[in-house]
């Protein structure tokens, strides 16, 4: 059994890269839609969210540190459409009512602060472990 071997931190920290990448697009997607009435599906755009499940490490591994992160999929988010009162809407009901997406600006906001931070974040580790590797270079040329 070996351990954790020399690239095994970007293969995770670049699993992570990736699975944020996913989240940003998909929450400016969401932003793009907030005020998307109209889908080929009918009715108000219906806001996405992104699904993390953890990626098992190699059973090779003598350390069972973890794999990384894939992105399971991308779901709905089954909340109800907001209404918005507007009786010249095109699409309002008999009672003036205008169905908009479930999507809240403010929160799409805070979670792509908090997808560009862990994005970051995976840059920092995978600098780190460069930085580690380099060092080790050095020491078998010394």
């Amino acid at each position: 059994m070996t351990g954790m071997g020399l690239f095994d931190s970007f293969r995770i920290s670049g699993s992570g890269l990736t699975a944020e990448r996913v989240r940003m697009d998909t929450i400016a997607n969401n932003l793009a839609n907030a005020n998307t009435v109209r889908t080929e599906q009918g009715g108000p755009y219906r806001r996405q969210m992104v699904v993390f499940s953890s990626v098992e490490p190699d059973r090779r591994q003598r350390f069972k540190i973890g794999g990384g992160v894939r992105v399971a999929g991308i779901v709905e988010d089954p909340s109800a459409p907001r209404l918005v009162y507007d009786p010249q809407h095109p699409d309002a009901d008999s009672d003036g009512y205008v169905q908009m997406p479930n999507v809240n600006v403010i929160s799409e906001m805070v979670d792509l602060i908090s997808a560009t931070r862990a994005y970051e974040a995976n840059i920092t580790a995978i600098n780190a472990a460069k930085s580690m590797a380099m060092k080790a270079l050095d020491i078998g040329r010394g």
